[in-house]
């Protein structure tokens, strides 16, 4: 079956049916229904609530009044009565404000925000009540008002417009708890009046006003709409002696009062007031409850009787439904089913085989095209959406494939310049010591040619940037290990400013000899950058100690500040294989993605921070398995070195051999790349020129140990010809002994 067809199925089968046989008929009961039933909750989740709520108000109150009027009421007594209208004012607003269930609306749901409001208050008017502040009045007419919205709560929440029949039965609910408040009320006034039995005028005219109005509420509009048994309730509640004795105190009261100065003085018979009360009061609260739930439970089996008549009418539907249904849920199977799979298998391709396949071809290996997905030539809508998924699929194995040959290539190809470029540098080096050679009593021209080896040798670690960065690797002849010290005299001797380079090393462990290169190359980038970016007469410092978990190098500067997102973006470099097209957009800074590569050759770590002096901070944590124990110990070696002169002996120090590009070439010409150039003295000075850097495998000559013998004028160098004399000599003699050594270490 076409997915079209299921989706005619799912969509106009079941909207059909369903619109002629059910939702035209049954809509509008089922909406009177639920609306009976939203009525229904509402009464008795807030119904209950509100006519407790009504009758601890109307107890606090009497207590109240009794107690404004001197009669004797106990302070625990009035501390429950408080404390029973907050568990019931807590009820209420739990009631009303609990989420999920049927809320009242329109007018019962105002009147239900006016009483909250006026609940607010209730703290308040206790407080004037104890304190006796302002009348006894205004404090009882807070009670009176916030009853009054109680009842027109009520009001709202009985009244059925929908419904005649519930409306006629609900109206002498509400009537019954407006008499209940009138009789409430008559109670709190002749509580006001108090041992004196005294009352204002107005009091006095609101007392007959209560008196009136319940009297005439009971007697036209509850009693004619009173049940047969809510009758018979009545007739026993009229009946009875505190009933009675209730409607004689009344008409004591309205033809034996006095008129007094002050107010009204009611007659002594209002104290058998309190006693009838009391016993009355309860049969008048059930009369009223029972009245309420009468009028829930027709609203209830109202409800139910419009529910039952819409079940009748969805059974008379039934088979077609069911043979709807039926069809509904094997579409909707089927569908489904079939969707799963296709999603199923497109999340494995996509999470799963593709990314395994495009790392293969990266790597230059062979991909098994049957994990792929193939064309089945299916015809339905689902197994088009599949083979359209294996075409693309197709494509970007394609693409990557493609790509990644051109990367390959690319990477030999800049291998191969690389190569030949470094073969060049080499011989370039090599030229540059056979002119030293020859010329290198003109001391001026040796500077020169000095000058041009530490370019070569920069030149060289760039065409080395090249190699790296197109995933070859620098070969490391080195075969014994190298002390720390000496490492970085090596990785100092890389960089053109190399006299401004401090280095701090201790010698109590060694780098394995097929990493040095490595390293050396590292440590060289970020000295390189560190002295770039930094004051040309300020110090960059180098220290390296031995961690917890291997060798901390540290590099510092003090160059410009650098924001902190600056660094974020930094350190972002250093850990990220970035592809060509990042490196063509950052070609004037590749440092720190060579920095980056050879750390993650080396299982490093590098970081880049603000130090102390405001500058940059390049640490570098080296692993331990790359370090091997030294037996002599480090010494302290500073850049630039000292001033010649007597010195006394020193055993050398073992050579430091660094790699070119391709072929090995001469150690000499490496070394010779890495000797530093003697500094000239300023005009006129009178001070000898400071001596190169020593060169690892090296000594003092004998020279140095005494004054040599003068030797004629070289040139308009302002140092004399005995000092120009000794720093040649001493030159000469240390590249001489090195040669030496080679020789006798090769074949």
């Amino acid at each position: 079956m076409r997915l079209r067809t299921m989706l005619v199925c799912l969509a106009v089968v079941p909207t059909v049916a369903m619109a002629a046989q059910v939702t035209v008929t049954a809509q509008q009961l089922l909406a009177q229904s639920e609306h009976l039933r939203t009525d229904v909750e509402a009464g008795e989740r807030i119904g209950v609530p509100l006519a407790g709520l009504m009758t601890q108000l109307q107890a606090e109150r009497v207590m109240t009044a009794a107690r404004w009027a001197g009669t004797a009421v106990a302070d625990d007594d009035l501390r429950e009565k408080r404390a029973a209208t907050d568990r019931a004012v807590a009820e209420i607003r739990h009631a009303s404000g609990s989420s999920g269930a049927a809320q009242p609306s329109g007018q019962s749901g105002s009147h239900l925000d006016e009483v909250g409001a006026r609940l607010d208050q209730l703290a308040a008017f206790r407080k004037r009540a104890d304190a006796h502040n302002g009348s006894a009045e205004q404090v009882v007419d807070y009670y009176t008002d916030v009853i009054g919205d109680i009842l027109r709560a009520y009001q709202y929440e009985f009244s059925h417009a929908e419904d005649a029949e519930l409306d006629q039965e609900s109206r002498p609910a509400v009537a019954l708890f407006s008499a209940g408040e009138m009789v409430a009320r008559e109670d709190t006034l002749l509580a006001l009046a108090g041992p004196s039995r005294e009352l204002a005028s107005t009091g006095f005219s609101e007392l007959l006003d209560a008196l009136g109005t319940h009297r005439y509420l009971y007697d036209t509009w509850i009693v004619p709409y009173l049940s047969p048994a809510e009758q018979a309730s009545y007739d026993r509640l009229t009946a009875s002696d505190a009933w009675r004795t209730k409607i004689r105190i009344e008409s004591a009261v309205v033809s034996n009062h006095q008129d007094t100065a002050s107010g009204v003085k009611l007659p002594v018979d209002v104290g058998g007031w309190r006693a009838a009360h009391d016993a009355f009061a309860p049969q008048l609260a059930a009369l009223n409850a029972d009245r309420s739930r009468s009028v829930l439970a027709h609203a209830d089996a109202k409800a139910s009787e419009l529910e039952t008549e819409v079940y009748w009418l969805v059974g008379g539907s039934g088979g077609t439904l069911l043979l709807v249904t039926g069809v509904v849920v094997l579409t909707t199977r089927s569908v489904l089913r079939r969707l799963n799979r296709l999603h199923t298998r497109t999340v494995a391709i996509a999470e799963e085989t593709l990314p395994h396949v495009v790392a293969r071809l990266q790597r230059g290996q062979a991909v098994d095209t049957e994990a792929l997905p193939a064309v089945g030539g299916h015809q339905d809508e689902v197994g088009r959406i599949s083979d359209a998924f294996a075409r693309v699929v197709a494509v970007s194995v394609d693409g990557h494939r493609q790509l990644a040959a051109e990367r390959h290539g690319f990477g030999l190809f800049a291998s191969g310049i690389a190569s030949r470029t470094g073969n060049l540098v080499s011989r370039q080096l090599s030229l540059t010591e056979d002119l030293q050679d020859a010329f290198g009593h003109d001391e001026a021209l040796l500077a020169e040619l000095m000058r041009s080896d530490q370019l070569t040798v920069g030149m060289r670690r760039q065409v080395e940037n090249l190699l790296i960065l197109a995933g070859g690797e620098i070969p490391d002849p080195h075969t014994e290990p190298m002390r720390l010290a000496d490492l970085l005299r090596e990785a100092a001797a890389e960089v053109e400013d190399f006299r401004r380079i401090e280095r701090h090393a201790l010698d109590e462990a060694s780098v394995q000899p097929h990493v040095i290169s490595q390293i050396s190359h590292l440590l060289a980038e970020l000295l390189d950058n560190a002295t770039r970016f930094s004051p040309p007469r300020s110090k960059v410092v180098v220290r390296a100690e031995l961690a917890a978990d291997g060798l901390s190098i540290e590099i510092e500067d003090r160059g410009p500040r650098v924001a902190a997102a600056g660094y974020e973006e930094m350190n972002r470099r250093l850990h990220t294989a970035p592809p060509y097209s990042v490196l063509a957009e950052n070609a004037h800074r590749l440092g720190l993605f060579v920095v980056g590569h050879l750390a993650d050759q080396l299982q490093a770590r590098v970081t880049l921070r603000r130090s102390v002096y405001g500058g940059t901070a390049a640490v570098v944590i080296l692993p331990g398995e790359l370090l091997v124990p030294t037996e002599a110990k480090g010494e302290r070696v500073p850049v630039p070195a000292a001033e010649p002169g007597p010195a006394p002996d020193r055993d050398p120090e073992p050579a430091t051999v660094l790699t070119p590009v391709r072929a090995p070439v001469p150690m000499s010409v490496r070394q010779r790349s890495e000797r530093a150039l003697p500094a000239r003295s300023g005009p006129g000075d009178g001070t000898r020129p400071p001596l190169p850097e020593r060169v690892p495998q090296t000594h003092l000559t004998r020279q140095l140990r005494g004054p040599r013998a003068p030797e004629p004028d070289a040139g308009q160098d302002a140092a004399t010809p005995e000092e120009v004399a000794d720093a040649w000599a001493d030159y000469e003699e240390g590249t001489q002994k090195v040669e030496a050594e080679l020789r006798q270490d090769q074949p």
